[in-house]
């Protein structure tokens, strides 16, 4: 069944006399339906295209948190073969909210680490919603040491509101074990590549997101607070959220015209939801195309030079 956010209403409405005319259809054969329903398409996706051409950066991100969004075990299970998954981080314990191993890509042989929310409810307590613990990321440092080792790309996908700020993770070291894992991502001598597939919230992304090219979905969102606790500091009013969405910046398109990240993957429309196929096929396609880019010719040191070079190269051209 379909989920609509509120700014949908116009589709979701098109879409329900949809539905319910073929209901009709069912139960009586008799009645011809076919113009109708062919009509009624037409306008729904008229108004599809109409609301989604002009989406504010607060229903960007009212898309990247949709309960329907593809996350990244759909897209470990559409994209990954041979997968083997390693867990742990050989200190205290595992971190489900980050999944991470090896697997081929296209038939090529890479490591993957992937930020997962939760499909349901019992799916989100187990992964703690995508926030990760200090242990998820001292498994991430582990997984993109072995990749070093044995000279295999870092692929990673980005889908979290922020690391975990619980008291027991601070306990244990999170602020630290964010800077080690941003600090691995700079440090090795392999290529890696990220994509935000939903939301990229502050230190918790960026701990797998320092790679040579950062990529986007195109209604995903980025950034360093999310909108509503970035709201209730500044404006001491969490309810201000839309207004502290569109001072951030945190669009895909805001981030690639700042030069903070490399590129947009564009999505079906309606966003990736409403056609997972096309989306996994596109993110295919660019992870692909990043492994070509980095071949034989170039060595770890010229590896770590280009993804230093497009860090230092962030904010320099602002004016």
């Amino acid at each position: 069944m379909q989920s609509y956010l509120d700014f949908e209403k116009p589709v979701a409405e098109l879409e329900g006399k949809i539905a319910e005319l073929k209901n009709l259809a069912q139960t009586d054969e008799a009645v011809s339906i076919g113009d109708e329903v062919s009509r009624l398409q037409q306008r729904a996706d008229d108004a599809l295209r109409d609301v989604y051409k002009k989406l504010t950066p607060w229903q960007k991100t009212q898309v990247a948190r949709h309960p329907q969004r593809p996350h990244f075990s759909n897209y470990l299970k559409a994209l990954v073969t041979e997968w083997t998954p390693l867990a742990g981080d050989r200190k205290y314990a595992e971190d489900p909210a980050v999944q991470a191993g090896f697997g081929r890509i296209d038939g090529v042989p890479v490591a993957i680490l992937g930020q997962e929310k939760g499909n349901d409810t019992e799916s989100r307590l187990k992964h703690n919603f995508g926030m990760a613990r200090p242990e998820g990321y001292r498994k991430a440092v582990r997984i993109m040491e072995m990749a070093d080792r044995f000279g295999l790309p870092v692929i990673s996908f980005v889908d979290t509101a922020g690391a975990y700020p619980g008291i027991g993770a601070e306990e244990r070291g999170q602020a630290e074990a964010i800077a080690r894992s941003t600090e691995k991502c700079l440090e090795i001598g392999v290529p890696n590549l990220s994509i935000v597939i939903g939301e990229g919230g502050s230190g918790g992304a960026i701990a797998i997101a320092a790679t040579n090219k950062v990529l986007m979905l195109e209604h995903s969102v980025y950034s360093v607070i999310s909108p509503e606790a970035g709201a209730s500091i500044l404006f001491r009013d969490a309810g201000k959220a839309q207004d502290m969405a569109a001072a951030q910046k945190i669009t895909a398109q805001d981030l690639l015209a700042l030069k903070v990240i490399d590129g947009i993957i564009e999505e079906p429309m309606g966003g990736a939801h409403r056609n997972p196929e096309k989306i996994f096929a596109d993110v295919k396609a660019e992870i692909v195309k990043f492994l070509g880019e980095y071949d034989d010719d170039l060595g770890p040191l010229e590896i770590r030079e280009l993804r230093r070079e497009k860090f230092l190269a962030i904010g320099t051209t602002l004016t």
